[in-house]
């Protein structure tokens, strides 16, 4: 095993179809994955699929919206496995309503999982990065922070605000060796997207041009690219996978 594939690399929201997906490719590159998680029945769930598998995958509990919280999981993963050379912000929810009925719980609970999370995991890693002169951060964020969507203020603004994070940080670290990259990924089918009514499935489908879904692994691929050694000179983009629903 190369040196490249014994970094240790911590997923946020690894219970859900993108993270799942991300905790099994990356595991069966050779990396050190932690998952982190929220959720222990959703995480022992996910245990036994990776078990199973014969997927040596390390999960931690943390609320990524929570900074000490994070702080804590941070230094537990590098005291017993080792130091966090790769990021990938993938924790989401959605609270979806217009604008008119939305609550200030939803625009609060929706910014503070979707991207305050972000700050929280990047701020407390950036350091041994910028020490060890090497890192790779990912962003996943959405086809709707690019394009809009109705009912999703909160959600499209939370993940909007990952690609601007992404363009500043990437100019500040870059000199270190430390790339810094969002993906956008469109209509996946995980379960969150297989919970809508069929009807509003094929709306949306029709709406694709290649007429389907992604697929998780699809995505998980893309990130499989953006944090090896070969990604070196890729640093603030922003790669949206959606099949060609948006182009921009």
């Amino acid at each position: 095993m190369n040196q490249e594939n014994k970094r240790v690399a911590l997923i946020t929201g690894s219970t859900g179809g993108i993270g799942t997906a991300l905790c099994r490719k990356l595991g069966e590159l050779g990396y050190r994955v932690v998952g982190n998680f929220r959720n222990d029945e959703k995480a022992a769930v996910l245990q036994q699929e990776l078990d199973k598998e014969g997927l040596h995958i390390e999960l931690a509990k943390g609320d990524v919206g929570d900074f000490d919280s994070v702080g804590a999981m941070v230094q537990t993963v590098e005291q017993n496995i080792g130091p966090i050379d790769i990021l990938i912000n993938n924790a989401g929810i959605t609270r979806d309503t217009s604008f008119v009925k939305m609550s200030k719980a939803d625009w609060d609970e929706v910014l503070n999982t979707n991207l305050n999370s972000v700050f929280n995991c990047t701020r407390h890693v950036i350091q041994g990065m910028v020490e060890r002169r090497f890192g790779r951060i990912i962003n996943i964020s959405s086809i709707n922070a690019q394009k809009g969507q109705y009912g999703q203020t909160n959600y499209s603004t939370a993940k909007a605000g990952m690609h601007g994070f992404t363009k500043s940080l990437a100019l500040e670290v870059a000199k270190y060796g430390i790339t810094v990259n969002t993906i956008s990924p469109g209509y996946i089918e995980t379960e969150m997207v297989m919970a809508v009514p069929e009807n509003i499935r094929e709306r949306i489908i029709a709406q694709i041009p290649v007429g389907r879904l992604g697929g998780p692994t699809e995505i998980a691929d893309a990130v499989a690219f953006l944090i090896s050694d070969q990604s070196g000179f890729i640093t603030g983009s922003n790669l949206a996978i959606n099949g060609g629903q948006h182009m921009s």
